[in-house]
């Protein structure tokens, strides 16, 4: 049984303003690449299958379509609901999708209720089966009760509803190799022993452990593909949704489990329609080095070390490269950073168009020229006018 681990596709999500509807069609067009070439039988999408709870039309159309076509290839789906998914809105009709190979877990009452399939006859001569099991995101606060927990922590209602997938297993006749998908943030870096805090950064964490015993543990919720541990990994998001991603190497995981259990895990990437730079220097600089020519088609984040602000930075840049979407100012002069308050440009003002020359450069970052101190003099001597009219 071939499976493909997706997570985080947050369909309808924007970069920095820019739509990302076309990238991630042509991202449902490989990911249908990956199911025919590879022979996928089983898609698993792990949460945040949209980025918003409240989808626009054409948001949910797209889902439909990816849907529509994955099982008119003959394949299963199993997904669960993510933080940034309404669980209720996406589990809705989730019955009747079924039928269809579309299997949806994002409730709670859902945990028991595994996609049950055949494996085929063991080494040792026995007929095996391969197990799902789908835990939504769990809010703490939201789930503590009916979950059985007394004090609501990520770890506590991950335990439990874990507690309830080992009792179901236990109570089949047959050997079952399980499949869990999880949307939340695990670490290795604890244990369900631990007396610290579970947490990083903060960050209420889910020790790895609590996933020993399962034949694989599919992830969401973090967008960089990683392993934890052999059968323990996060796909990360199909596509880059953030700078702090230029690196990310995008795909997913394939895996094969047959009735001995996991055979085989490996990488499957794919490719965006464009590229992510990040560019720092001054901007004589970067309009001038052949190095930054790959970043012309790409979508950039730019830092300009300049000492002071120069004039139209961003109409600038953007000739060299147009998809400059975030633009950022970091003078490489120490002395530079020695800014002078606001409040001690007013005091140290001699004259009305000191204070306003010092209120330009406070705000832009550079000094005023003699262009711009004409336009505040022409300006000051209108207002001096009026006022004294009145």
């Amino acid at each position: 049984m071939r499976l493909l681990h997706t997570s985080d596709w947050h369909l309808g999500r924007s970069f920095h303003g820019v739509g990302m509807l076309a990238a991630q069609r042509d991202f449902v067009d490989q990911l249908l690449e990956t199911v025919r070439e590879d022979m996928v039988d089983i898609v698993l999408l792990a949460g945040d299958v949209y980025d918003r709870a409240l989808p626009g039309v054409d948001v949910v159309n797209l889902l439909d379509d990816a849907l529509a076509r994955l099982t008119a290839e003959g394949v299963s789906v199993v997904l669960t609901s993510g933080n940034h998914d309404s669980a209720t809105r996406l589990g809705f009709a989730g019955r009747v999708l079924e039928r269809g190979g579309v299997h949806l877990r994002t409730r709670l009452a859902d945990l028991e209720n595994p996609v049950m399939l055949p494996l085929g006859v063991s080494a040792t001569g026995e007929k095996t089966q391969l197990a799902i099991y789908g835990l939504p995101f769990l809010e703490p606060r939201m789930v503590a009760e009916t979950l059985g927990v007394d004090q609501p922590s990520h770890f506590s209602v991950t335990e439990a509803a874990l507690n309830r997938v080992r009792d179901h297993l236990a109570t089949q006749s047959l050997p079952t190799h399980a499949v869990v998908l999880a949307h939340t943030f695990a670490s290795g870096g604890i244990s369900s022993d631990s007396e610290r805090e579970l947490s990083i950064g903060g960050v209420g964490a889910v020790p790895l452990d609590l996933f020993d015993g399962f034949a694989y543990t599919a992830l969401g919720h973090l967008h960089g593909r990683q392993m934890l541990s052999e059968t323990v990994r996060y796909s990360g998001s199909p596509l880059a949704y953030s700078f702090s991603e230029a690196r990310h190497d995008k795909g997913g995981w394939l895996l094969e489990i047959g009735p001995d259990g996991l055979e085989i895990v490996k990488p499957v990437q794919w490719t965006a329609q464009k590229e992510l730079a990040i560019l720092r220097g001054t901007l004589e600089e970067l309009l001038g080095a052949a190095e930054h020519a790959p970043a012309e088609s790409a979508y950039c984040q730019i830092t300009l070390t300049d000492n002071e602000r120069p004039a139209q930075a961003m109409e600038r840049l953007r000739v060299r490269f147009p998809d400059t979407l975030v633009l950022a100012f970091e003078p490489a002069d120490a002395r530079s950073k020695d800014i002078i308050s606001y409040s001690d440009r007013v005091a140290a003002a001699g004259s009305e168009l000191q204070l306003c020359s010092g209120f330009l450069e406070h705000v832009r970052g550079r000094g005023t020229s003699v262009e711009d101190e004409a336009i505040l003099a022409e300006v000051l001597e209108t207002v001096r006018m009026q006022e004294s009219e009145k």
